[in-house]
């Protein structure tokens, strides 16, 4: 196989991240640059922007809305001394869609069928796959020339046995409306996944892992001979953890009471539990853990009310996961909080020396956006910190699906 400039791009509701990499046969890959815009239609939108032995530089200019977000990336690519000299170069995209539904057990070709059905699931990711959508269309106008991906959140987790992924519903509503527990992040627990197995010299069917990706969006997955096997989000990507701005596990009869109670449409009650509820909701201040744990430190007793709420989540899930891998080998964190907070990891690990799990404190404190091992040398549960890599996993899929 000959090299090809792979561009991975992940379109979110405020964000855009994107990495161009050039890839060949085997395990030849190389990062060639990639970037970051903040704050879509701000007037301070922050665009940051890397090349790999240059670092990073940022600046803050107007964009208005994503298709000015998708502008500033390429230009950004084919500037004068940047990764190529003209766009023809990038041989294919890679598009991060969040909810496949069961329609997608692997990444694919993005024709109209795939949009339709990536439509389709939009009611169940409002806040992603019209975004996801919107950045795949915006490229394929400016990028005619190359095929498009989709690469799937969900596809990591369609293997789950069926006693994981139904609910205790009657079961036509799963055979005529597909309502199950579908798992997303999938990208990123199969990276760490991977990464753990490539840093212990061998294959991960070897592992029985639990991954906790913590960050805006937050979800566990237990993984056990390369697969998932469970996965603490659902139907949508409101289940489970508790989030930035989203609840997680709710009684099903407190939507009810908002509604026949309080008398909430069912539009407020999805914009209340997308985009008020979670740390921002419990704090009442934002759902930035950063601001929190300052925040905490000096007092505040709900945003201290929130982060103890978040770990005890966090805490509840990887014992249950461990159950249902009978034993874990280790216990992985990644995303921006799960790299980069060791109070956060800290607070999870408290009072699980039941599963074998012995944090060390000057580990673990500096242990931050790195690769590293966490855990006191006796623990019989590893405990790790392994940095997700989302894009390039990303580029890996989109060359795989070239190759089928």
């Amino acid at each position: 196989m000959t090299w090809m400039k792979i561009l991975a791009f992940n379109c979110g509701s405020s964000t855009v991240k994107f990495a161009l990499f050039e890839m060949g046969g085997g395990s030849k890959e190389r990062l060639l640059a990639r970037g970051l815009v903040e704050r879509i239609g701000e007037a301070d939108s922050a665009v940051r922007f890397e090349l790999p032995g240059k670092g990073w530089r940022e600046c803050r200019q107007a964009i208005p809305g994503h298709p000015e977000a998708i502008e500033t990336a390429l230009s950004c690519l084919a500037e004068p001394g940047g990764p190529v000299s003209g766009l023809e170069e990038i041989a294919a995209v890679g598009h991060r869609v969040v909810h496949g539904g069961e329609f997608y057990a692997e990444s694919i070709l993005f024709d109209e069928e795939v949009v339709r059905r990536v439509e389709e699931c939009a009611a169940l990711a409002p806040l992603h796959n019209p975004h996801n959508l919107a950045g795949y269309r915006a490229l394929r106008a400016r990028l005619a020339h190359c095929p498009h991906v989709a690469v799937f959140d969900t596809a990591f987790h369609q293997g789950m046995p069926r006693a994981a992924c139904l609910y205790g519903l009657p079961y036509e509503f799963y055979e005529r409306h597909r309502i199950r527990r579908y798992g997303f992040h999938g990208t990123s627990h199969r990276y760490v996944m991977l990464r753990y197995a490539e840093l212990h010299g061998a294959t991960p069917a070897a592992f029985k892992l639990i991954t906790c990706h913590l960050g805006s969006g937050c979800s566990v997955a237990a993984v056990a001979g390369g697969r998932s096997v469970d996965c603490s989000l659902g139907f949508t990507p409101l289940e489970g953890l508790l989030m930035s701005t989203r609840p997680g596990d709710l009684d099903a009869g407190v939507v009810l009471y908002l509604i026949t109670a309080l008398g909430m449409t069912p539009e407020e009650v999805t914009r209340l539990l997308n985009y008020h509820s979670g740390l921002a909701g419990l704090s009442g201040l934002t759902g930035d853990m950063r601001i929190l744990l300052a925040e905490s430190a000096r007092g505040n007793e709900r945003a201290r009310l929130a982060v103890e709420v978040f770990c005890h989540r966090v805490r509840r899930y990887v014992g249950a996961f461990y159950a249902v891998l009978n034993g874990a080998d280790a216990l992985i964190f990644t995303g921006g909080i799960g790299e980069n907070a060791p109070a956060v990891r800290s607070a999870v690990c408290e009072r699980l020396e039941a599963l074998g799990i012995a944090l060390d404190p000057a580990r673990n404190l500096a242990a931050s956006g790195a690769e590293a091992e966490i855990s006191q040398p006796d623990s019989r549960t590893r405990v790790w910190v392994i940095p997700t890599n989302e894009e390039l996993l990303i580029a890996r899929e989109t060359v795989q699906c070239l190759s089928r």
